[in-house]
């Protein structure tokens, strides 16, 4: 269940005291925890950052102009938030981050989110508007339950859905229309009935 706390002045220091395992965010002035991903989700983050790392981090080998980074916390004036994915295009980056950088303010092009149970109202109706209000221009939201990718442009007048797409479609959509994501690589494969599955010991 995701909490919320109204927001104090030392609610910025409370982020760094919340229980292990939760995600603290500052959104409209408060502080929201989140549950840290399960296992689908975080696969399918990990496996969205490889994708388009290989493709687009001259870094990692890739050809393109982009710099990824996992789950960074971005203050965006008043906010702050920590999507599953940001990027940025290298142009905007004047040089690589501090190794030691706790926080970004430099607002991404694009940023991606995984839904969960416990975040898809918050992701949709929280975050959505709070990035087209701090000028990322593209957002995609990726259900590893659903299977589906859906991707988001903000246009003058709020948020534009541009694609939607799902299962093991080849995806090409903006703003990396340049390369073909295997967006079943996103998903946990299904384990043949014969195979043990791994189970999370408390």
């Amino acid at each position: 269940m995701t909490a919320l706390q109204q927001l104090q002045p030392t609610s910025h220091s409370l982020l760094s005291a919340l229980p292990s395992g939760w995600v603290g965010e500052i959104l409209d002035g408060e502080l929201v925890a989140s549950p840290r991903l399960s296992v689908a989700p975080a696969r399918a983050a990990f496996m969205m950052g490889v994708e388009l790392g290989e493709r687009l981090d001259p870094r990692r080998g890739g050809k393109g102009r982009w710099c990824f980074l996992r789950a960074p916390e971005l203050h965006l004036g008043e906010d702050i938030l920590v999507p599953d994915l940001a990027g940025w295009r290298r142009e905007r980056v004047a040089a690589p981050p501090e190794p030691g950088a706790a926080f970004f303010t430099l607002v991404p092009d694009w940023v991606c989110e995984v839904l969960t149970p416990a975040t898809t109202a918050l992701d949709r109706a929280r975050k959505l508007p709070l990035y087209g209000r701090a000028g990322v221009s593209y957002v995609w939201l990726v259900d590893p339950v659903a299977r589906t990718l859906e991707v988001y442009q903000r246009l003058k007048r709020g948020w534009l859905l541009t694609a939607s797409h799902e299962d093991d479609a080849l995806v090409r959509a903006e703003p990396f229309t340049s390369v073909s994501l295997e967006l079943g690589s996103l998903w946990l494969p299904d384990a043949p009935e014969e195979m043990p599955r791994l189970v999370a010991v408390p």
